[in-house]
């Protein structure tokens, strides 16, 4: 059984993440694996599925109904977290990229540009005279 604080932590985290209850479809599903006949019998398997992120999560960690269910519900948080993680990486990434794109150069970088300018100018201006 699980205590009444983790279930309260739980709710919580939950609830930061924008996770409420009526936005879950929950199923009880019939076990897999070894065990024999009790394992086939009872629906110990907990399915979760988030309509809003469409994250599906299925936990068959222990025996107990109550048990699958809270770890379901963790294993669904740890998730979104990763994902909104990966996004805030993503939003980072693309802002640093943009910064280094805008950045101002140096003297000696403009230097080499314009010189590299005028070789492909040179360049290109000799290609043309052989073909006249």
């Amino acid at each position: 059984m699980i205590s009444a604080e983790k279930q309260r932590q739980l709710s919580e985290r939950m609830g930061r993440l924008g996770v409420f209850e009526d936005g879950l479809i929950e199923k009880f599903v019939g076990g897999t694996g070894s065990g024999g006949q009790k394992i086939n019998r009872t629906a110990s398997r907990v399915y979760l599925k988030h309509e809003a992120s469409g994250i599906e999560v299925q936990c068959q960690a222990g025996r107990s109904q109550s048990f699958n269910r809270y770890q379901a519900r963790m294993l669904l948080c740890e998730r979104l977290e990763e994902r909104a993680k990966q996004a805030k990486l993503e939003k980072q990434r693309l802002r640093a990229r943009e910064r280094y794109r805008k950045r101002r150069r140096s003297k000696a970088q403009k230097k080499r540009l314009k010189e590299e300018k005028t070789r492909r100018s040179e360049k290109k201006q000799r290609r043309q005279g052989i073909r006249n």
